[in-house]
């Protein structure tokens, strides 16, 4: 059974000092880091491997205390809208 949350467009999802989560599709980035919704739809939420630019200050700082072989991820809040639009066609072989 999947839980899904319904939200309007201007909803705030996630008000944060420090960056947990990062906007996806259909969510803003406020200035003090707030994320809304920009339209109607469904919350979900995605992960996805981060790998830093290799001279960043993440990857000289944080990279070398993780253990081997650990692999970092960042959060994601995205927004299904309720009205797909119809960007994509099926075209019949020529």
């Amino acid at each position: 059974m999947e839980i899904r949350n319904f939200v309007h467009a201007g909803n705030i999802l996630a008000t944060q000092r420090v960056m947990r989560y990062h906007p996806g599709a259909h969510v803003g980035l406020g200035t003090n880091r707030n994320l809304f919704a920009l339209e109607d739809g469904y919350v979900r939420f995605t992960k996805e491997v981060f790998i830093p630019p290799p001279r960043s200050r993440k990857s000289s700082r944080i990279i070398p205390r993780l253990p081997q072989g650990a692999v970092l991820y960042k959060t994601f809040i995205n927004i299904v809208p309720l009205k797909q639009e119809g960007k994509f066609k099926l075209m019949d072989m020529v």
